[in-house]
C-alpha cells in the first residue's frame, strides 16, 4: 500500500478498535510500500498486516454464507452455440 492507502487503513483500524501501527516498510522511504506493524519502533517491530486484515474481515462476517459443501460437486458446462 502507498502512503494515502496507509492513512485510510490506519483510520479504519482505529474505528474498528484493531491494534496496529501503519508505517513504511523502509522508514527512510515514505514513498515506498507500507505495512501494519505491532509497534512503531522499526528495530523491534513485527509485521502484523495479515493479522490486521483477518481482524477487519472478522468484523464483517458474511451475512449469507450459503450451504456448506463437504466435498466435490458435479456439474456440466454447456458451451454456447456457434453461429
Amino acid at each position: 500500500m502507498n502512503a494515502e492507502e496507509a492513512r485510510q487503513v490506519d483510520a479504519t483500524l482505529r474505528r474498528l478498535g484493531i491494534p496496529g501501527t501503519v508505517a513504511p516498510t523502509d522508514p527512510d522511504d515514505p514513498a515506498g510500500e507500507w505495512r501494519v506493524y505491532d509497534q512503531a519502533d522499526p528495530t523491534t517491530r513485527r509485521d502484523v498486516t495479515a493479522d490486521a486484515l483477518a481482524a477487519v474481515a472478522g468484523k464483517f462476517p458474511d451475512p449469507d454464507p450459503g450451504p456448506v459443501r463437504r466435498g466435490p460437486t458435479r456439474g456440466f458446462i454447456i458451451p454456447p452455440k456457434e453461429d
